[in-house]
């Protein structure tokens, strides 16, 4: 067993729960982060890390990666700790008032206060019927798109017909050695632009484009070398491929967190505005996994709510100290 103890346990390492370790740290808060990724960013790590952001104050485009790697750097003096790779499952209040954290990795952290900062929840991929799927999942089977350079002059099939789908189509046409890209209608969900783009690359060759087909059944030997798909008619063909990349979504499931007594609103935990504590005190939501009116869904308004959060939190880590908040502008206050 792994035992940590520290200030403040952040469920999710995410840009917002990352942020909120700033914001912490400024208060002489010491915090440990758990989260099921194998390493920091959440979403912006797993599902698009090489996609640019708009709306982040003082950068007109970073790429989400380059956010993530900021983060870290301005985190990096306040010395955080880790725990990657393993789900929350336990939450309990002690008698001395302060919390006990479990993992399913049998890491145990306890805390005076925790943050909730997991986003959407735990995202697991929307997959399609098709025999022999689950044969082949890490063997040619990729619900994600982490390094589009592993896919160079490589036979790759995308299914899907949202942005997602579109968008890695038409990155991946100028690096995929062959790219098909199926879907089981004629028409896409995502940006008319991206629809476009996508006809005129397949009308160059660039792109094989095959609609009203679903994914039947997949084949090789050990490794993934052919995919079979049935048309409108039920009529198979088989397309050989070294890469399946199924993009139907992410299904967010809120997890044993759904258990913990919060109140909740269908998937998101209920806050209020001022410090967006839960109806559980010492307990805080920020980020995508909470609501209240007004909510937007912005990373930009998490880190807002994770600077709110933790004059909050100073309240129950330092109980017997006045907090007398300062500019990091002013009076020399600088945490690098």
């Amino acid at each position: 067993m792994n035992e940590v103890r520290t200030d403040i346990c952040i469920v999710g390492a995410g840009p917002v729960g990352l942020f909120a370790v700033f914001e912490c740290g400024l208060l002489k808060m010491r915090c440990h982060l758990i989260d099921y990724l194998p390493q920091p960013g959440g979403q912006l790590t797993e599902i698009y890390p090489k996609k640019p952001i708009y709306d982040i104050p003082g950068y007109p485009t970073v790429l989400a990666g380059e956010l993530v790697d900021n983060l870290m750097k301005q985190i990096e003096p306040f010395s955080p700790t880790f725990t990657f790779g393993e789900r929350v499952e336990t939450f309990e209040k002690l008698e001395n008032g302060e919390f006990k954290v479990g993992t399913t990795g049998d890491t145990v952290v306890y805390c005076k206060t925790v943050v909730i900062a997991a986003g959407l929840g735990c995202f697991e991929p929307r997959k399609p019927v098709a025999k022999n799927l689950e044969l082949f999942e890490g063997k040619g089977v990729s619900y994600m798109i982490l390094d589009p350079e592993k896919y160079r002059n490589r036979k790759v099939v995308l299914a899907g017909g949202g942005d997602s789908a579109l968008d890695w189509a038409i990155h991946l046409s100028n690096i995929a050695g062959e790219l098909t890209l199926i879907h089981r209608s004629e028409e896409f969900r995502g940006a008319p632009d991206s629809v476009q783009k996508v006809y005129d690359l397949a009308a160059t060759g660039k792109i094989r484009l095959i609609l009203n087909s679903n994914i039947a059944s997949l084949n090789g030997n050990g490794a993934l070398t052919e995919v079979e798909i049935n048309d409108k008619n039920n009529q198979t063909s088989v397309i050989p491929t070294d890469d399946l990349i199924p993009l139907f979504g992410l299904s967010p499931k809120l997890g044993p967190i759904a258990n913990w007594g919060l109140n909740l609103d269908k998937n998101a935990i209920i806050v209020n505005t001022e410090n967006f504590e839960t109806n559980i005190p010492g307990v805080f939501a920020i980020g995508d996994i909470n609501t209240y009116p007004g909510k937007l869904k912005l990373i930009l308004c998490g880190f807002h709510e994770g600077a709110l959060m933790a004059q909050k939190a100073h309240e129950y880590v330092y109980p017997d100290q006045k907090l007398s908040f300062k500019y990091t502008t002013v009076n020399g206050i600088n945490p690098f």
